[in-house]
């Protein structure tokens, strides 16, 4: 790892990323893309110097506490935070001047934290994002291989749903050929229902490959699945967008499992659901 200063930590849109790069190693990584401008070895973990300071004031100067998003780009529970606590320290800051926040990860580290949300969501809203792709285990452990697998994130999940605090799945990315079946769905859904999600966000059964990202995924399909890379190469070209052949069915039952069992899909009602601050005292006057 290696640290480098900033100015500021907070997007416009109150996103916070603490890390540059990742470790997870996941083989279909988005924010590989060169359009990130990540000038370092992907896996040299760029830390925020002075990010929590940084944070701090911030959060002081907003005039009106707001949702705080974070794990969009690099995940807050890489290998590193278990040493180094920076989320841990965000999540106390937010905790302690009265912001919401919402987390995406794919790591059951965040059970180290649970408290803390727990705090958060009992003055206003936590909301713990798990992404889910691939329901064999043995399977996610080549395309996700330094992360919790998925049965792993199942337990999260259902400890999050024991401790009242919402949680969002994030059902992508689904490659073609690979793990776009009906039963890698089906299992996936099945898990949703049980840990209760408030939602399932899902843009299509596909992936996004471009320059960066696609050059490591193909190095990766090389490696781990011999001959897909052709497969890829015939069916999508140098396309951003590769969606699976069964999308539209597996779109079919994606819609009618969410609608059956409550759950929300529609990826605009999910993102204004994440963004909205409110306290419980708004919230309670809902019901």
């Amino acid at each position: 790892m290696h640290y480098k200063e900033y100015q500021t930590i907070l997007s416009t849109k109150n996103g916070l990323n603490l890390f540059r790069g990742c470790t997870h190693g996941c083989i279909y990584c988005d924010s590989r893309s060169n359009c990130y401008h990540i000038n370092h070895v992907f896996e040299d973990i760029e830390v925020k110097k002075h990010a929590l300071e940084i944070l701090e004031r911030e959060l002081q100067k907003r005039r009106n506490p707001c949702m705080i998003s974070t794990g969009a780009m690099t995940d807050p529970y890489i290998q590193l935070e278990s040493r180094l606590k920076i989320t841990q320290g965000a999540l106390r800051l937010i905790d302690h001047y009265g912001f919401g926040v919402t987390i995406q990860t794919k790591s059951s580290r965040i059970l180290r934290d649970l408290e803390l949300l727990a705090s958060i969501n009992q003055k206003t809203k936590a909301v713990v994002q798990m992404t889910l792709t691939t329901y064999d285990e043995g399977l996610c452990q080549i395309l996700e291989p330094h992360v919790s697998t998925t049965y792993e994130r199942f337990e999260t999940l259902l400890k999050f749903k024991t401790a009242g605090i919402p949680t969002i799945v994030w059902l992508s990315p689904i490659l073609p050929f690979i793990n776009d079946s009906e039963e890698n769905l089906q299992g996936i859904l099945d898990y949703c229902i049980k840990a209760d999600v408030k939602g399932i966000l899902c843009f299509g059964f596909g992936v996004t490959l471009r320059d960066g990202n696609r050059d490591y995924f193909y190095q990766q399909l090389d490696k781990h699945f011999p001959g897909m890379k052709k497969k890829y190469h015939y069916a999508f070209g140098n396309s951003y967008i590769c969606h699976s052949p069964h999308n539209e069915r597996l779109m079919e039952l994606f819609i009618k499992t969410c609608n059956k069992h409550g759950i929300l899909w529609r990826t605009e009602e999910i993102f204004r659901y994440l963004k909205k601050f409110e306290t419980k005292q708004e919230q309670l006057t809902l019901f």
